[in-house]
């Protein structure tokens, strides 16, 4: 099997499961059925698996290459929003807007971090506590959640007072804070990023990060209506601005794909007779 296809199996496997809670209604204060958690905990076990594996398999297969890298990142960088959304809704965290906003906010900037200090550097840095047990940590509160139901994380804490989903909040506010501390360590040695895709882009490619991104023009759109007093239904501007960063995103994707496997002379979804290293290696030499 081609790892990229694997790859592909991870992104349609995170966002119906999620769906599936919001649907449920938990986003609106009620209880998603307990076999939408265990779905969606069987869905981020699968995901993360088949994370770990499609490496092992590029590997098995010898067919590594900067594409299947770069398609490795930009997956996750989409699936990370799903797992956001999915924790909220799990947790009963839409009780709390701006907690809520903080979770979906960290998520994208922790990804972001980590995509930086791997361009500053040049290395891939695991920590102790890595994404493998992070998405451990979100399947078991899918699990609790199935089991005891969302109300569970409304029961308050003896002594304190505090209802039960302040615990997961604070393993992800120290959490986040343990994390950014060692990527500004090293992002702070030198070097420059915008965000997780284009970093990770720039640094497989070796090319330099353009400020110019067409996919702002989404939100540029959501802060000129703010400015003008919501003159346009504000519902329909969010619509608009999906439309259009789902549009630039998916562009975007494609041209890069095109684009590096026309380069490197590999296809995107087979695993060609002559190993992609090879490939690779023979580009460098025509070059």
């Amino acid at each position: 099997e081609c790892p990229k296809r694997i790859n592909m199996y991870l992104i349609t496997c995170r966002p119906p499961t999620v769906h599936l809670l919001w649907s449920g209604g938990t986003g609106k204060l009620d209880e998603a059925p307990s076999w939408a958690f265990l779905l969606c905990a069987f869905g981020l076990f699968v995901y993360q698996s088949l994370d770990a594996i499609d490496g092992k398999q590029a590997r098995r297969t010898n067919s590594s290459s900067p594409l299947g890298e770069l398609f490795d990142h930009g997956c996750d960088s989409i699936s990370i929003v799903f797992v956001a959304v999915g924790t909220i809704a799990a947790g009963r965290l839409g009780t709390m807007p701006s907690w809520m906003f903080f979770c979906c906010f960290i998520s994208m900037f922790m990804f972001f971090c980590a995509q930086w200090q791997t361009y500053v550097s040049g290395t891939l840095r695991f920590g102790v506590i890595d994404v493998t047990e992070l998405q451990l940590s979100v399947t078991t509160l899918f699990l609790l959640s199935a089991f005891f139901g969302t109300r569970f994380w409304d029961i308050e804490i003896p002594v304190t007072g505090l209802p039960m989903k302040v615990l997961p909040l604070m393993g992800i506010v120290f959490g986040s804070i343990y994390s950014c501390s060692n990527y500004f360590r090293v992002i702070l040695s030198g070097g420059i990023g915008k965000n997780g895709s284009t970093v990770a882009l720039a640094y497989m490619t070796k090319s330099e990060l353009y400020i110019q991104d067409s996919a702002f023009i989404g939100p540029g759109l959501l802060f000129l209506n703010q400015y003008f007093n919501s003159f346009i239904d504000e519902y329909m501007v969010l619509w608009l601005a999906l439309v259009i960063s789902l549009f630039e995103l998916t562009r975007y994707c494609i041209g890069v794909c095109l684009q590096i496997s026309t380069h490197l002379r590999i296809s995107v979804f087979r695993i060609p007779s002559i190993p992609a290293a090879v490939q690779v290696q023979n580009q460098n030499h025509t070059d």
